[in-house]
């Protein structure tokens, strides 16, 4: 019976102990928290917390308790990512287009707890976290088909947001309609116009008319009001579910491997030590020979592998362009710094529009 006592004193002594553990621990989820709604963060990193158990198992060395205190530390993290969702209720993410549209199925699958702010234009989401209405916006910003979304680019050249995050979402495109109908009826087509181009050997294989909308779930919404067999629009599954459309054709994009990247925009820049990441370099050159040259070439030196390079007219001054630029590389370290001093010397605009680490494919659920 003394054995018994001394046992349950241990016992309470270790659950006092572990109680101020993990106050400790919950107390630091505040701070989680807190970063990654400034930086537009979801909650859930599968990658950073399949790492920390990696590491933090071997603090048990008793080998055959580490199984159980692994499962001790999944149920903490459990218990910390729900601590995080409470105390980021109101969390707002904005995206261009109506419920249903692929910007929004992305932020729903980046962002699950979230409040959606659904708006009429990529500007007008940019402008909604601009404002501080909405923590941040998920836009496309290319697609593997139709490539680089202009007028988000655009805004990421003139606009004070930055880039925390960037993630692929395979895009399956489909042929809805009303219920009842079927493909040979379809005379008119309606869709974005980067889902029409995507489309556009099937649209043309059927003798259709393309008709532009603002996006494939208000393209949707048109069909499933008009309540017209003869007209058909290209969206997700998800979106002919929302709107009670059935899916006449399946799969219709050219490219089986089509997949939008979609950016997210915060109002502060990300900081990360990861190995992996990358960052975003929007630039304008001087009107001289080579200057181009000299600015892809310092880049390089400075052992930055650029994975993108591509120019944008600027709006606002006729033949006049911009480049966006995309690299592997830590732009924040000394050499980064040394880079981006270099660099200044022969551009007349510079900026780190974002950093982010390596893209994360969402998948359909």
């Amino acid at each position: 019976m003394e054995d018994l006592s001394q046992a349950r004193e241990l016992i309470d002594r270790a659950d006092r102990e572990l109680a101020a553990a993990f106050k400790r621990r919950m107390e630091a989820s505040v701070m989680v928290a807190a970063y990654k709604r400034e930086h537009g963060l979801p909650i859930l990193d599968a990658e950073r917390e399949k790492a920390v158990l990696e590491k933090h198992t071997l603090y048990m060395d008793d080998p055959t308790l580490q199984p159980y205190f692994t499962d001790l530390l999944k149920h903490c993290m459990a218990l910390s990512r729900a601590w995080q969702h409470k105390l980021g209720e109101g969390f707002t993410v904005a995206y261009s287009g109506v419920e249903g549209a692929f910007a929004a199925i992305a932020a729903e699958r980046i962002f699950p707890e979230a409040h959606y702010l659904p708006c009429a234009s990529f500007e007008e989401a940019y402008r909604k976290v601009e404002s501080g209405e909405a923590d941040c916006c998920v836009l496309p910003i290319e697609n593997s088909y139709a490539g680089e979304v202009g007028q988000v680019n655009d805004l990421m050249f003139s606009g004070p947001l930055f880039v925390s995050g960037v993630y692929d979402m395979p895009i399956h495109q489909h042929l809805i309609g009303v219920p009842g109908a079927q493909v040979s009826e379809v005379k008119k087509v309606i869709s974005h116009p980067q889902a029409l181009s995507q489309c556009a050997d099937y649209i043309a294989a059927h003798g259709m008319e393309a008709i532009q909308a603002s996006n494939t779930a208000r393209a949707a919404r048109t069909v499933a009001e008009m309540a017209d067999p003869s007209m058909a629009a290209i969206a997700s599954a998800e979106t002919a579910g929302l709107y009670g459309l059935s899916i006449l054709a399946s799969n219709i994009n050219a490219s089986s491997a089509n997949t939008t990247r979609f950016a997210v925009f915060t109002r502060i820049k990300r900081e990360s030590t990861a190995a992996d990441r990358r960052f975003i370099l929007l630039f304008t050159v001087r009107n001289e020979a080579g200057s181009l040259a000299k600015a892809v070439d310092i880049i390089g030196r400075y052992g930055y592998n650029l994975r993108v390079l591509r120019s944008r007219p600027q709006k606002k001054q006729p033949w006049q362009y911009y480049f966006y630029a995309e690299a592997e590389g830590n732009a924040e370290s000394e050499t980064g710094r040394a880079m981006l001093k270099e660099l200044g010397a022969c551009c007349d605009m510079l900026k780190v529009a974002g950093q982010f680490e390596n893209e994360i494919t969402l998948e359909e659920k």
